[in-house]
């Protein structure tokens, strides 16, 4: 089927949200201990959405995302130990240690970053697009929301803006039922978000967005359409946060039963399950453990790396003799 990852990519997908998984377990574990600089916003069973609707991006394709982007960073080809490094303040981070776990970015890989701001990232991708377009560059910009960010005024007129202009976006719609803590119910008129997206004249498509393959196929398709020149699509990928809105969510607004009926649908399981007949028990283990592995190394690193070192500008200090 067009645009359906090789077993290849899967297990590369697979492996990349194990990754992000340890990670996540991981920063919980810290914070717990009072290690984190302040709250973490895990994605725990959304690393589908992240990392295979960024699988298929090039280089140069630029992506946006949310407060809760680690998928995407790892997805679009951050290595762990520097995302990691940033999360705690580190010199050796990404952003030199000065952005934290919401701001992540890479101009290198093509990572925007993420966004404090909800719906923030929208207009940018959006404003990436316009300047892909005017340059006559044949990238793609996209842009990784959530159904709380797609309530906002700038995601309308962003799309509205889009549509008018058919520029190279594609926007990903990260359902996974609650903004902050409050149910999409109550949020939206409608139950599915991408109706929307036929009133500004682009297509869009509703998937499983803990299918990793489903995932995929829809944004590839979508990506290749913008490539081509034939203007914006939206992807409103159903999925669920298993853990609370950030680690100091005292919780109890979530239905036990809803969590454990989308754990059995937790993307990791979906897609070993897929993969076990392809590559088989012990290819499967050992990508498991390099994972692990990987991640273990990536947390001990960091966390022995530097804090930056920060320097007053004698020149434009009001206080000192030279100013």
């Amino acid at each position: 089927m067009k645009n359906t990852p090789s077993t290849e990519d899967h297990l590369e997908i697979y492996r990349k949200m194990l990754l992000v998984r340890h990670l996540e377990e991981g920063l919980g574990a810290l914070h717990k201990e009072g290690r984190t600089r302040g709250p973490i916003h895990r994605c725990d069973g959304q690393e589908a959405v992240g990392v295979a609707a960024t699988a298929m991006l090039e280089t140069e394709d630029k992506v946006a995302t949310t407060h809760r982007g680690h998928a995407v960073y790892i997805g679009k080809g951050m290595a762990m130990r520097p995302v990691i490094a940033e999360i705690f303040g580190r010199q050796t981070g990404a952003c030199g240690g000065r952005a934290g776990h919401m701001l992540i970015a890479d101009a290198s890989k093509g990572v925007v970053g993420g966004n404090a701001i909800v719906g923030a990232g929208i207009p940018a991708a959006t404003g990436m697009a316009l300047s892909m377009q005017i340059m006559g560059r044949k990238n793609v910009a996209m842009c990784i929301f959530g159904d709380g960010a797609a309530q906002t005024g700038i995601c309308h007129e962003a799309m509205n803006m889009a549509a008018l202009w058919k520029l190279p976006v594609v926007f990903v719609l990260e359902h996974n039922q609650f903004g902050l803590t409050v149910h999409s119910d109550v949020q939206s008129s409608v139950k599915d978000i991408s109706v929307r997206a036929a009133g500004y004249g682009m297509p869009s498509k509703i998937v499983d967005g803990n299918d990793a393959i489903a995932v995929y196929r829809a944004v590839s398709g979508m990506v290749d359409r913008a490539r081509r020149g034939e203007g914006p699509g939206m992807i409103e990928c159903k999925t669920y946060r298993l853990e609370g809105f950030s680690t100091s969510d005292m919780g109890g607004y979530q239905a036990p039963e809803d969590i454990a009926a989308w754990k059995e649908r937790d993307p990791l399981t979906v897609s070993r399950q897929a993969l076990l007949a392809q590559v088989g028990e012990a290819k499967l283990a050992e990508t498991e453990a390099q994972a692990k592995a990987e991640v273990d190394a990536a947390f001990e690193a960091a966390l022995s790396d530097p804090m930056p070192q920060f320097a007053i500008d004698e020149a434009c200090n009001p206080y000192s003799e030279a100013y």
